[in-house]
């Protein structure tokens, strides 16, 4: 599968909205939050051209009772894929294509590491910049070989998740 990344587009959020709207009548009252995370996630930042969303509910073990409506909208149900306790959807369509990310409420530790990045990457463009050129020089380097790609940004990344933890943690929480 071919790495691309592409620039910046201002309609991921009205994007991550849409998809917003039909998780929340999926889960109802069993959903706590949704958040748009990863790069898309992020103004002016470069990105695969993949909504990263970001569900937390009060109990993943509920999760499962709705993956034929997950089915119905075209995703692809893939358990935890890697990461305890998360459910992982995947989608991808002629419209826009999105990764379903959940976690229960509980877990602080997957949740924090994500919204940290993002807003960390927010708040400091010039690190979203250089984040940006990261990706597209591999992306242009290992345009055949995603394992490759994802493998040349691996330090920047776990620095950066460390570094925008740390200052996340220091924030003041509403």
């Amino acid at each position: 599968m071919q790495v691309r990344v592409t620039e910046y587009n201002t309609h991921w959020p009205e994007m991550f909205m849409s998809e917003s709207e039909k998780l929340a009548a999926i889960f109802g009252e069993g959903l706590v939050a949704i958040h748009h995370i990863g790069s898309t996630a992020v103004p002016g930042m470069t990105a695969k051209p993949v909504i990263d969303m970001l569900p937390v509910v009060a109990d993943t073990e509920q999760v499962e009772q709705h993956n034929a409506a997950m089915e119905e909208l075209g995703y692809r149900v893939m358990g935890e894929f890697g990461i305890a306790g998360r459910r992982f959807f995947s989608r991808s369509g002629n419209s826009f294509s999105c990764h379903v990310h959940i976690f229960g409420q509980h877990d602080r530790w997957n949740i924090d590491r994500h919204l940290a990045v993002r807003d960390y990457l927010r708040a400091f463009p010039a690190v979203a910049r250089e984040y940006s050129e990261l990706k597209t020089e591999l992306a242009r380097i290992h345009r055949d070989n995603r394992p490759a790609y994802v493998s040349g940004k691996e330090e920047f990344v776990l620095d950066l998740q460390a570094t925008a933890l740390q200052w996340y943690m220091e924030q003041e929480k509403p």
